[in-house]
């Protein structure tokens, strides 16, 4: 439920801001704007967000356990590997052959089965289910012999076969008619051909008819033997059914066939006896003379009709033609020619005429030659129309002497068609016959051509070889899986791991998971070196990482360096002694006046790190049996005061909670820029809260890869309730190696990347 806190920017307590925390007591969000962490803006920031997938979350954790990941990818190679050279080399032949729909038609062999309505797909489900059937490969199995082949049932010696053998222990990966000499043949032949169904892949084309028969054995040679016996049996198979279904229609034609063929017999002889009889001369296509005459004069007299009408038309516009309107006055070369010549001579007339005087002899010479030509062309234009009248005269005629002709020979169609009703009705009778002989009699033909020569719609576009290369195991198939298995495995493994793992690793997951800011991270010395010999080097990254904590207290509060600090973890060994310790030396080193003060009552570890006395100290002051003064103790290190646990008491719940201890913070506080209490763990103690209290800042450690976020969220809320000041958090023992962090600070010349080792011995509070 909610809850109120005091706000932690009030050293006094006195007023209160609201701060809203979980059902642990950890903060949920401030509502205030200005806060004591200004630099913090996680917490104006909307817990209730919807979280968003992290990618460097994942990478973090692959790098982690980048150790897991690569021995899972190594041992499932390894294995794959096994099991490629274990399992028995497997080859794969492959036929090609094209499946049309209909056959080439050499000949019109239509309906001669029963017609496809479907799609195209039902008929090649079909094919593909006829070259898959047990039928078609009892007939392979019998073709090849491969019953009693023994290179086709040839034992399988592999490991893996082997092993299967023993498992199942009825000899199915051995099949050899040797090894069951009671076995009978057509249990054996039962066997081959369920072999037989299981080595042979029928593998379409996509987008075309082209279908791949792949079969697979041991064999290579017998692979390809099988995989060509399959595309020829599957032709001779499909000529066989065509030849089949054709055997009794062939039977029921040659019935039939007989009996028409006497019938057409008959009709004929009636045919040629009436003809005779009655005078009547076909030529065929139900025809006689008569007739044909009839077609040639009414055709002939549809021409003369046409031509007269044309000739009229002509001669009647000759008649109406004045000069040379005609075409074929135009047209004519005379006319042409006299026009021609008479153009020239007025041409020269009138050049002359500027010469001389029209009486000059040469100029009445010139008029007389031009008249001369005038009347030429009126005799050849008279000419030309006499010749028109002549040709509609003749066409005329003509017309006339068809009509005449017309009439008589429609005289005789009718006399002979009043003698052909008899004939007409014979001939139909002998066509009909004929009609039905002829279509049967080709019938007939077509199927005796398909059955016998096989018109087929399968055919063989590559038959097999002999295959080179095993198709199975394929080593780097078999490789490339176990990689994506061994990495999926790996990657499965470490995110179990890292779900399961309820520890803090990185300065976020502290930030994200328990809502306090991170002021500093120390992470894990060198292997071998311990905290102590690490920080003698002023550039080791652990050095970098206490100046930096230095700096982050400073801007933690208000008012710069917090007056009083107590240092707290939730459980023991996270390193808090060590913290204190260091913490208080890098500040003292500033030039700060430093109290160092061991509040850990029940496992004083302070005096151990400075390497004094701890016969007087805190005890003592808050038993009253001594001074402030006789409780401090000076160290190595310039500014830096020290006041031990002193002797442990029995009841230091007691002590601490008594006003001595707020009392002694307020004199240090006087004398000192900053007073650090190195506290005892927050669970399971009543101590770290009663110092909290009392203490205007409070720092809690958490140790990254062991402290769990349950502890750390269930120590924040009891240090809430004890309306602790917390200003931060500090990530101890980081190794960024472990959960992909890469931290690196640079300075000039010198370059500090990766912190340290792997483990850090806990030192003992």
């Amino acid at each position: 439920m909610n809850q109120i806190y005091p706000h932690p920017n009030q050293p006094g307590h006195d007023s209160r801001a609201i701060v809203v925390s979980d059902g642990m007591g950890v903060p949920q969000q401030y509502r205030q704007n200005s806060g004591p962490y200004p630099n913090y803006p996680y917490f104006d920031q909307d817990q209730n967000a919807e979280p968003s997938f992290d990618f460097l979350k994942y990478v973090r954790i692959a790098l982690k356990h980048k150790w897991l990941i690569i021995g899972s990818v190594v041992t499932t190679m390894l294995l794959a590997t096994a099991l490629t050279f274990l399992m028995t080399p497997i080859y794969r032949a492959t036929a090609s052959i094209q499946i049309d729909r209909e056959a080439i038609e050499v000949i019109d062999v239509k309906n001669l089965q029963p017609e496809d309505t479907g799609n195209g797909l039902d008929f090649y489900q079909t094919q593909y289910g006829l070259l898959a059937s047990r039928s078609l490969a009892e007939r392979v199995a019998n073709t090849l012999g491969l019953v009693d082949d023994a290179k086709y049932n040839a034992k399988n010696v592999s490991l893996i076969a082997t092993l299967k053998a023993l498992v199942l222990g009825d000899g199915a990966s051995t099949s050899n008619p040797d090894d069951a000499p009671n076995e009978t043949l057509e249990d054996r032949n039962l066997k081959t051909v369920e072999r037989l169904q299981k080595q042979l892949t029928v593998a379409p084309v996509r987008g075309s008819r082209i279908v791949n028969l792949n079969i697979d054995h041991p064999n290579p040679a017998v692979a390809q033997k099988i995989a060509n016996g399959y595309a020829e049996v599957f032709i001779a198979d499909n000529l066989d059914r065509r030849f089949d279904a054709t055997a009794y229609a062939r039977k029921f034609l040659e019935e039939r066939l007989q009996q028409l063929k006497l019938k057409l017999e008959e009709s004929e002889k009636q045919l040629v006896a009436y003809a005779e009889q009655q005078g009547i001369i076909s030529i065929g296509d139900n025809k006689n003379l008569t007739t044909d005459d009839l077609e040639t004069v009414n055709k002939r007299l549809s021409e003369a009709k046409g031509e007269r009408i044309k000739r009229e038309l002509l001669w009647k516009q000759a008649q109406q033609a004045d000069g040379f309107g005609l075409k074929e006055i135009l047209e004519s070369k005379a006319i042409q020619e006299n026009r021609r010549l008479r153009s020239e001579l007025a041409a020269t007339y009138q050049q002359r005429l500027a010469i001389y005087k029209p009486a000059f002899p040469e100029m009445a010479q010139l008029r007389n030659q031009i008249k001369e030509l005038d009347r030429s062309v009126q005799t050849e234009v008279q000419a030309i129309k006499s010749s028109i009248e002549a040709s509609y005269l003749a066409a005329k005629e003509e017309e006339e002497t068809l009509l005449v002709q017309l009439e008589s020979t429609k005289s005789d169609v009718v006399d002979q068609r009043n003698r052909s009703i008899e004939y007409n009705i014979i001939q139909r009778d002998l066509d009909t016959n004929r009609q039905l002989y002829d279509g049967l009699l080709q019938r007939y033909k077509e199927i005796g051509v398909a059955g016998g020569v096989g018109t087929n719609n399968v055919s063989i576009v590559d038959r097999a070889i002999v295959p080179l290369l095993p198709r199975s195991p394929n080593l780097i198939l078999n490789l490339a899986l176990g990689l994506i298995s061994g990495l999926m495995l790996g990657v499965l493994t470490a995110l179990l791991l890292d779900y399961l793992d309820d520890t803090f690793k990185a300065p976020e997951d502290v930030e994200r998971d328990v809502g306090i800011p991170v002021i500093g991270v120390l992470p894990l010395p060198a292997r071998g070196v311990t905290v102590e010999e690490d920080l003698l080097d002023a550039r080791s990254p652990i050095s970098e990482a206490v100046r930096s904590l230095r700096t982050g207290l400073q801007f933690a509060t208000s008012e710069g360096l917090p007056k009083t600090l107590l240092i707290t973890s939730s459980k023991p060994s996270e390193g808090k002694t060590t913290v204190s310790v260091t913490l208080a030396k890098s500040i003292a080193s500033l030039g700060l006046n430093v109290l160092l003060i061991d509040g850990d009552l029940r496992n004083a570890s302070v005096h151990k790190r400075i390497r004094c006395s701890n016969e007087v100290g805190l005890s003592n002051f808050l038993t009253g049996s001594r001074l402030p003064d006789d409780c401090v103790q000076a160290t190595d290190t310039d500014g830096l005061v020290v006041m031990t646990s002193g002797p442990l008491p029995p009841n230091p719940a007691e002590l601490l909670s008594g006003p001595r201890i707020a009392s002694l913070l307020s004199m240090a506080q006087e004398s000192f820029n900053i007073v650090i209490i190195d506290g005892p763990p927050v669970m399971g103690l009543a101590d770290a809260p009663l110092l909290s209290s009392s203490c205007s800042s409070t720092m809690l450690v958490v140790a990254a890869n062991e402290t769990r976020k349950s502890v750390v969220k269930v120590a924040l809320r009891r240090l809430q309730f004890a309306r602790a000041n917390i200003i931060g958090s500090l990530l101890n023992k980081f190794n960024p190696a472990e959960t992909g962090y890469g931290y690196g600070y640079g300075y000039g010349d010198y370059e500090y990347h990766s912190y340290g080792a792997k483990e850090l011995p806990a030192p003992s509070n």
